[in-house]
């Protein structure tokens, strides 16, 4: 998991090798786990960012910065995430989307878990003040942007995540 590798290398440093094999089992265990769990995923053919989903596929593959544009409505809330899980992300680490209020973000992840047929907190969860819905299980996680931004208090490199969408 990335969230797990600072701490190993410094336990690789600091010779600490009965913990570091501990953590190391750990680790992989949850990712295989998790890449065991990974839902199918599908695109609606009526949304218009459907038809666009390879040259979005190539983007985000060969480029670490992406920005897409369309019209409300086209599908880029729902169908972003998609992608990503379709590209192995969310594996080892979750993919982060932002929504601006916390209606939107409990909203989309119902729609998302909806359309990937699984139950909201397990493979797709939200966060937003005093309610967390995510495991360790989660591959999906939608948050305030509020969230996003104290999350960078204790992890500054945001470690937890494989990609973060901001919407």
């Amino acid at each position: 998991m990335i969230r797990d590798r600072y701490k190993l290398r410094r336990d690789l440093r600091g010779k600490h090798i009965e913990r570091l094999e501990g953590r190391i089992e750990k680790s992989s265990a949850l990712a295989t786990a998790r890449k065991s769990s990974v839902p199918s995923v599908n695109y609606p053919e009526g949304l218009p960012i459907s038809a666009r989903v390879d040259d979005i596929t190539q983007a985000i593959r060969n480029n670490q910065v992406v920005i897409i544009a369309g019209e409300t409505g086209s599908g880029k809330t729902t169908q972003i995430p998609k992608i990503c899980l379709e590209l192995g992300l969310g594996v080892f680490g979750m993919i982060g989307h932002t929504q601006p209020r916390r209606v939107a973000a409990r909203t989309v992840s119902q729609r998302i878990a909806e359309e990937l047929d699984v139950k909201v907190g397990e493979q797709v969860g939200y966060q937003f003040r005093f309610t967390d819905y995510t495991s360790d299980q989660t591959h999906v996680k939608i948050m305030t942007d509020g969230i996003l931004l104290a999350e960078t208090a204790g992890d500054r490199f945001l470690e937890k995540y494989d990609a973060i969408i901001i919407d």
